[in-house]
């Protein structure tokens, strides 16, 4: 090996030992930190949607293609609808649920709150309620309902069991005095609602749904089928706090064939991103991103950027949603991969106070090093220093201890010290031949 080379590795041998204890204290620190902080979400997420072909069940399903971009696998859990995300979350079945607003029927309170964080409005959903215009006729002369008294007698499939719909529909039944007992009730899900409203078993179904329920869309535009307006929507509104008036333009559903061919007015509640307190905040901050993509272009009830909403939320909003939402995604993760930005992000702040303790420790670094290095060459100055006092208390010794002194400089020639340190080892040698040169004058 060059001599320059092994040098080198000399001094960096040393320099790392010089180092050890100063930098086994940071790996230590570093490791209790990422143990307390723990900034790496985990890889899975479960994410409470809804019936299948409904539009919570589009939306997971769009949340999972974003995710995965990052990495991370998000599992939808099916259920009946809001009520039983709500239900899911609390029994820790799902980390993150779509829930409409009002679904608890006992909104502000503490016991509602406890444990849950919202990530923000994400949507509109409006009330549905789709009717035959064939059973309408016997209500209405012109074949058109506007309230819902004029749903007595007819057969209503009000929302699905899980879902918030049901309970809804018994809060507007009882605001506008009707008896439930005065129509037909069922509950049946979606697609068998459906099913058996176009096949004549129902008059009148109702959803809750954003305009991406596939069932919906399909039902606004089949020949012989009416959307109920509510034109009462405003008075719905102040009496219930939960429900916003919207209105379907007309022509929205199909410009060409003008549907609907007027405005229709509606109700419609807000659905809402829930999460437990407890559900790791990168994967929150990761949701609340994806909202911003998925729900801020233009819809049927809202302008472009008007969604995710942080306003009129029902439930505490999280901190990591929040600043998402307002500002976007972080600086690094704009350049980073997403664990990396994460793990950065996360741990900036136990870094500096890391760098805070450790700077002070740094300065012994050098005097260690520097004294590692000189210890071997200044522990030969005793033995050098015993021969030289041997030599003048016993003379007589003398030829001894030129033995002695030729075997001292051997092993100091196979010294190796850096090249920064050789005046020292160089000046070791210069004064044994200065002690053999004493000796061997005495000598003679």
């Amino acid at each position: 090996m060059p001599k320059a080379i092994r040098y080198t590795l000399v001094s960096v041998r040393d320099l790392l030992i010089s180092a050890g204890p100063v930098a086994a204290l940071a790996i230590g620190l570093l490791v209790l930190a990422y143990l307390w902080l723990d900034p790496a979400p985990p890889r899975t997420v479960r994410l409470a949607t809804g019936p299948a072909q409904s539009a919570y069940d589009e939306f997971g399903k769009r949340y999972k293609a974003a995710l995965a971009r990052n990495g991370i696998e998000v599992v939808l859990v099916p259920s009946g609808g809001s009520t039983a995300n709500e239900r899911l979350l609390r029994d820790n079945k799902a980390d993150l649920a779509f829930v409409q607003g009002g679904t608890s029927g006992r909104e502000g309170s503490a016991e509602v709150l406890e444990g849950l964080q919202s990530l923000g409005s994400l949507f509109v959903e409006p009330v549905w309620l789709f009717y035959r215009e064939e059973a309408a006729r016997r209500k209405s002369r012109g074949g058109t309902l506007t309230s819902l008294t004029q749903l007595e007698g007819l057969r209503l499939n009000a929302g699905s069991r899980g879902s918030g719909v049901p309970r809804l529909m018994r809060r507007l039944f009882e605001a506008n005095r009707i008896d439930p007992a005065s129509m037909t009730l069922s509950q049946l899900e979606q697609t068998p609602a459906v099913t058996a409203f176009l096949a004549g078993e129902l008059d009148a179904v109702v959803f809750a749904s954003a305009p991406e329920s596939l069932m919906v869309q399909m039902l606004l535009q089949t020949p012989g089928v009416k959307l109920m307006d509510f034109a009462q929507n405003e008075a719905y509104s102040r009496r219930f706090g939960f429900l916003t008036p919207v209105v379907l333009p007309r022509g929205i559903v199909d410009l060409a064939g003008d549907v609907p061919p007027e405005p229709v007015r509606l109700v419609a509640t807000t659905t809402a991103l829930l999460t437990r307190d407890d559900t790791h905040p990168a994967l929150v901050q990761l949701f609340a991103q994806a909202a911003r993509t998925l729900h801020g272009p233009a819809g049927w009830f809202n302008r472009a950027r008007a969604f995710p909403s942080l306003e009129q939320s029902e439930y505490p909003v999280s901190r990591e949603a929040e600043r998402a939402i307002q500002g976007g995604a972080p600086f690094l993760q704009r350049y980073l991969p997403f664990w990396l930005a994460n793990l950065v992000e996360r741990m900036w702040l136990a870094l500096g106070i890391i760098i805070a303790v450790l700077l002070p420790l740094s300065r012994i670094v050098p005097p260690l090093y520097a004294f590692r290095i000189r210890s071997r060459v200044f522990r030969w100055y005793a033995q050098l220093r015993a021969i030289e006092d041997r030599g003048a208390e016993a003379p007589g010794e003398r030829a001894e201890l030129l033995g002695e002194l030729d075997a001292l400089e051997r092993r100091v020639a196979r010294v190796t010290v850096p090249l920064s340190y050789a005046d020292e080892l160089y000046a070791l040698r210069s004064n044994i031949n200065l002690v053999r040169s004493r000796l061997a004058s005495a000598a003679s």
